[in-house]
């Protein structure tokens, strides 16, 4: 009997401001070298549109103008990682999103201090990354 798990999928954002510092291949190493396989990834200045379609739950609240703003800004790199419990894997990885207090070793916690400047964004749910997939990455839906 085997206990592997489905292979998942989820979205991952490199944010404007792991890009800008030069980041990207530091942080792409860390999720394969914990053996997340890389199926789509690109790089893009995003769209407004897209933005809102994937921040829609935020529409609303204080501090969404700016969310949008600043995801709109400039380039960031969106993937989607594939694996065995990717979801869990790569939020653990992530580090908790407020930078200041992620651990020591997470992405945030050795990389980032600020709270809403915090590098990367992963799915939450199987939900969530088929929906963020899907704007993103239409062909992968």
């Amino acid at each position: 009997m085997s206990n592997a798990q489905p292979v998942e999928r989820t979205l991952v954002l490199l944010k404007p401001d792991a890009v800008a510092r030069g980041l990207t291949g530091q942080i792409l190493a860390r999720y394969e070298a914990k053996g997340l396989v890389i199926v789509a990834l690109k790089r893009l200045l995003t769209s407004r549109e897209t933005a809102a379609a994937h921040y829609a739950e935020h529409e609303g609240r204080d501090y969404y103008p700016a969310l949008i703003d600043f995801i709109t800004s400039a380039p960031l790199v969106a993937l989607v990682l594939e694996s065995e419990r990717a979801i869990e894997i790569v939020r653990l990885l992530n580090g908790s999103t407020d930078s200041a207090k992620a651990a020591p070793g997470t992405i945030r916690g050795d990389l980032s201090v600020f709270h809403n400047r915090n590098l990367v964004h992963a799915s939450d749910s199987a939900e969530n990354a088929a929906r963020e997939i899907g704007i993103w990455f239409p062909e992968e839906a």
